[in-house]
């Protein structure tokens, strides 16, 4: 019997990140507060939201639909601290105070320090975040508390080791990333696991693209069970995952809410012949032609045209591996709006011998400006 830190909670968590929208962009408090329904008369009770999710909208439209609603010992909400967004220790706790009067929840039963990566960690240090959450939980203002992470395995260790009473953790994980190395799902996971920690999954669904998988994807997946949404087999992956607190869910409609409960509502873990399946399925992902670039950018430092050359691998994957044409034309346009484009590679051969991972670089380079003319 799994007797780890939130072992009990269900494994279907509503993050509050992706509300349905009506065409002004507005929050369509109605739809939200019959998704809200469902899912609370599903016997789930895990909530998510954030003191930047749409301006702080997110925390206002969950005290209107879910803390004005329904007694407080009913559901169990989370929220986090955006360190990067303060300018000093003063401002970084008052996002604590305001996210309490936005909701109006009393408490927070999770309260995460945000989106921790190399860019931004030492912040959480030199504004004493961490001294603070554990205050108020002394206060009985903060249940349990924990931080969200994007970064590589070794920073994730260093934090853990530096901070071993963190309660819990919360990973990007999906079959997709699993063995992705710019996300190191796998690799993170264990390391989580290592320092004994539970998981909040976050990302189950790569942002969407795993309800529309790449066809050879969505063939395997259909093949097993023809009935289950694509989306199913992302969520159930990572709830099957050993530690794992639950998973989030970013539902933006009610359609997208009943095809959730539909199969978590009464959980349960993939199958052997189904984990086959989802391997069979990152096997195909793994062999779509794609550039197995990692994002260092050894290959931009002295190259004589400054050519964003990661940020252009990034647009061409997004066709390559998931068909996203319009999308990676766009990331392509970006990216080189005032930079270099493809188009301007000498062929000096400078990145190339750079590249830690040995890739043709002028070869894709030459690809890249062929596709986006």
């Amino acid at each position: 019997m799994n007797t780890y830190f939130g072992a009990a909670v269900p494994k279907l968590g509503f993050g509050l990140m992706r509300l349905p929208k009506k065409e002004t962009g507005k929050i369509d408090m109605e739809q939200m507060k019959k998704m809200v329904d469902l899912f609370m008369e599903a016997g789930l009770t895990y909530f998510d939201t954030a003191y930047v999710y749409d301006g702080g909208d997110s925390e206002r439209a969950a005290r209107e639909a879910l803390v004005e609603r329904y007694p407080r010992e009913r559901y169990t909400l989370a929220t986090k601290l955006a360190g990067w967004k303060a300018v000093d220790e003063e401002t970084a706790r008052q996002q604590f105070y305001t996210s309490l009067e936005r909701t109006n929840a009393g408490y927070f039963d999770y309260y995460l320090l945000h989106s921790l990566k190399k860019e931004n960690y030492k912040k959480y240090d030199e504004y004493r975040i961490w001294d603070f959450v554990k205050e108020q939980k002394e206060k009985g203002l903060i249940k349990h508390w924990g931080f969200s992470f994007h970064s590589t395995p070794e920073l994730l260790d260093e934090i853990l080791t530096k901070h071993p009473d963190t309660e819990f953790v919360q990973l990007q994980l999906n079959y997709a990333d699993w063995e992705n190395p710019k996300v190191a799902a796998r690799a993170n996971y264990e390391v989580a696991r290592k320092h004994g920690k539970s998981i909040v999954v976050m990302e189950p669904v790569k942002g969407g693209i795993l309800a529309t998988p790449p066809q050879e994807v969505q063939k395997i997946l259909h093949n097993r069970n023809a009935e289950a949404s694509y989306a199913s087999w992302a969520i159930r992956y990572a709830a099957s995952l050993d530690g794992i607190i639950t998973v989030l869910s970013g539902m933006s409609d009610l359609s997208q809410m009943e095809d959730n409960l539909s199969y978590m509502k009464a959980f349960q873990p993939l199958n052997n012949e189904e984990q086959a399946a989802i391997q069979k399925a990152q096997e195909a992902i793994n062999g779509i032609r794609s550039i197995p670039c990692t994002d260092c950018h050894y290959c931009t430092e002295g190259c004589p045209k400054q050519i964003p050359i990661p940020e252009i691998f990034q647009a061409r994957n997004k066709q390559l591996i998931w068909g996203q044409m319009e999308q990676g034309t766009k990331g392509y346009a970006k990216a080189t709006k005032q930079a270099g484009t493809a188009a301007d590679c000498i062929g000096c051969g400078q990145c190339e011998n750079s590249c830690p991972q040995q890739i043709p670089i002028i070869d894709w380079l030459k690809d890249c400006a062929a596709v986006f003319k």
